[in-house]
């Protein structure tokens, strides 16, 4: 699978419009083309982002869906008021499997409100060249484990070319990508993770999500 991990940054005050429009017009329009909607979410003290996640089964097909879904006559007839909503939307990495898939579940049905409990944390790591995941399983799991804390899914850069060059990726990036899941913010833990260190290129960034009521991650 290639994985994207987009992030909005919206205009103040219209996060939940776009949300609105995307639980209601842009799930299962772009579901239709092949690809997956993996997860949406608010994000956590950061109220003019929009984080979410879709998925392809490679970067050809990947391709293929963004085509038919940008030129086809859903995203055609509400675009204006989706880019409307947005400052930017050009933060997008581009990833692949790298450990346990996540752990997309049933989506509720338009229409949806109630949202769920449960918090996700994506952790990003800037690393230098290959072999991070490997490191990952070898020395951080265990900590986390002691501490309570299951990665439910594990990411890395997709260096490829980028097949759709309409919508831009992130380039000159190199990151590893893992997401827990607490079942509510309260049961949140942050895990110190100085064996790391010497293998990060920048400061890591740290997610925390909450899934919109129609999230496949819940």
């Amino acid at each position: 699978m290639i994985y994207e991990l987009r992030r909005y940054q919206m205009r103040p005050g219209r996060r939940d419009v776009l949300i609105e429009l995307f639980e209601r017009e842009f799930i299962e329009t772009q579901e239709a083309t092949g690809m997956r909607v993996a997860g949406s979410f608010r994000e956590d003290g950061e109220p003019d982002t929009f984080p979410w996640l879709r998925a392809f089964p490679n970067m050809e097909s990947r391709r293929a869906a963004l085509t038919d879904f940008y030129s086809g006559p859903t995203w055609l007839a509400n675009r204006d008021t989706a880019n409307g909503t947005m400052v930017d939307s050009d933060d997008v990495l581009l990833l692949r499997p790298a450990g346990p898939e996540l752990p997309f579940g049933e989506r509720p049905p338009v229409g949806a409100k109630e949202l769920p409990s449960s918090l996700y944390v994506a952790t990003i790591h800037h690393v230098a060249g290959d072999g991070f995941a490997g490191l990952f399983a070898r020395e951080t799991l265990p900590a986390l484990a002691e501490a309570g804390v299951r990665p439910v899914g594990c990411l890395e850069s997709e260096h490829a070319e980028n097949t759709y060059p309409r919508l831009p990726v992130r380039t000159g990036v190199n990151v590893f990508v893992w997401f827990a899941r607490f079942e509510t913010p309260e049961e949140e833990r942050e895990v110190e993770l100085p064996m790391l260190k010497p293998y990060l290129t920048a400061p890591t960034e740290r997610l925390r999500l909450r899934p919109t009521a129609r999230s496949s991650l819940r």
